[in-house]
């Protein structure tokens, strides 16, 4: 320590020592939270000011051109991974009717759902690259799978062709896309975090709604090949886009090295992490359910024969863009975890409404009312897990780490609600095991909001 008497020090080593304790200080203010870091005093005879705090670039930062740019990017990237995931309700149809219509629905919907898993499952490996810096080679490779897959399905004309193609192709290729456009955000927003993030995710309704429009409005009049091909087109300048405008703020922060890196061995240590991930896998397993065989069922039940049948899906991925945005702003205000609690009820409520539909106008209410719900529940979801992260240059890893168990959700719901469609040949069955997935979810949640704060429940979280 130095000395405080005017008299005996002089000022020049006093600046040296000072110099000499300024790198661990700045290295201690990062590193550590309840640690304090001694200060010199201030004296009559001392030069010197009490060395000031070092502000933490992240959590000073909140919005600017440059933040709103990277939204504009995860937006397309968005556009491009879910929002793909979502348009295969209109290929399972079309599947169905011409291309594959040997095959029985459940043996389809693996399509549908080996693309869903890849996108999650995968992110345990995505998550640990992105934290290491390689964010932009992500986006490369993603970019690349996806294009590919759409001009390689353009091509196919058997079963085992299309779920190499768009099932494991551009599968491959939206969990490339993925966690950069979930990560990338938060380091550039702090208090409208939940509003940016949400903004983002409004680009996976928007793909899931044009998309289906585009298929359903080409397919009649230039054929399936070149359909698939003008949406592998359309997907090439989006990311291209993406690409030339991400910034990823946190490079390098975590240096990849093998396995070990694919996961965080102190997440499931906290009881939040862990019963978030079983309440997400839930929900996964239920979310895809009411997508992949909503036209199914309405053709049947009130809407034989019907065009507009064809388009509940773009229907229902329209109707979660005010989901998204409306509900994010509840976030902002009330608390990701009080607002998510909300949502997963009411779409648990709206997925058990659906067995009670038998008209057109039945199934085209419930397209919106669960297009609205289920998709703020994908927005909201990342904010969540978030807002009890605390050290964001874990949260590529940790994100990676909830797919990778939401893709095994994603990969086993449909199928199982094809296979209960196969043997009651009825869809009663398959809308109950949606409606108590979702349940499991809320309950999940609530048990979530405790743990974070059982003593006040008017508090924001």
């Amino acid at each position: 320590m130095m000395a405080h008497s005017p008299t005996t020090t002089p000022v020049s080593p006093m600046i040296a020592t000072a110099n000499e304790h300024l790198p661990k200080f700045i290295h201690n203010s990062h590193d550590t939270q309840d640690e304090e870091v001694p200060n010199e005093k201030c004296h009559p005879g001392n030069n010197i000011s009490p060395t000031p705090p070092v502000p933490d670039p992240i959590n000073e930062t909140e919005g600017g051109a440059l933040a709103w740019l990277q939204v504009a990017g995860c937006f397309f990237l968005y556009w491009n991974s879910l929002g793909l995931i979502n348009t295969f309700g209109v290929f399972q149809t079309y599947y169905e009717n011409h291309l594959l219509n040997n095959m029985t629905p459940s043996a389809i919907s693996w399509i549908g759902s080996i693309q869903m898993f890849f996108l999650m499952s995968v992110g345990i490996i995505i998550g640990p690259l992105y934290d290491a810096g390689h964010c932009h080679a992500l986006l490369l490779v993603g970019s690349f799978l996806v294009v590919f897959g759409f001009m390689m399905t353009s091509l196919c004309q058997t079963y085992w062709q299309v779920m190499l193609a768009h099932g494991v192709c551009v599968g491959l290729g939206t969990s490339f896309l993925s966690i950069p456009g979930i990560a990338i955000i938060p380091a550039y927003f702090k208090t409208q975090r939940a509003r940016a993030m949400s903004t983002a995710t409004v680009g996976s309704c928007l793909g899931g709604t044009i998309y289906p429009l585009i298929f359903q409005s080409l397919q009649p009049r230039i054929g399936f090949s070149w359909t698939v091909r003008v949406l592998g087109f359309i997907s090439l300048i989006m990311c291209c886009f993406s690409i030339a405008v991400l910034r990823p703020r946190q490079r390098g922060g975590r240096r990849f090295s093998g396995l070990r890196s694919l996961v965080d061995r102190t997440a499931f240590e906290s009881p939040a992490y862990s019963v978030y991930t079983v309440g997400i896998v839930f929900s996964n397993v239920a979310w895809f359910v009411p997508v992949f065989y909503l036209q199914s069922y309405a053709l049947t039940h009130g809407m034989e024969g019907k065009i507009l049948a064809f388009y509940l899906v773009a229907i229902l991925n329209a109707a979660s863009i005010p989901g998204r945005i409306l509900l994010a702003m509840l976030s902002d205000k009330f608390g990701p975890v009080n607002t998510f609690v909300f949502i997963t009820g009411s779409t648990a409520i709206v997925t058990f409404s659906w067995a009670a539909v038998d008209t057109g106008a039945g199934s085209i209410v419930f397209s919106v009312f669960y297009g609205f719900f289920s998709g703020s529940l994908v927005a909201v979801a990342p904010v969540v897990l978030t807002s009890f992260t605390k050290d964001l240059s874990l949260l590529g890893t940790r994100l990676g780490m909830v797919a990778f168990l939401k893709g095994f959700g994603s990969l086993i719901g449909s199928p199982i609600a094809g296979a209960i469609l196969g043997d009651s040949k009825h869809y009663l069955g398959v809308q109950l095991f949606s409606g108590l997935c979702f349940t499991m979810t809320l309950v999940f949640m609530v048990g979530l909001r405790i743990i974070l704060n059982r003593n006040d429940w008017r508090a924001i979280l």
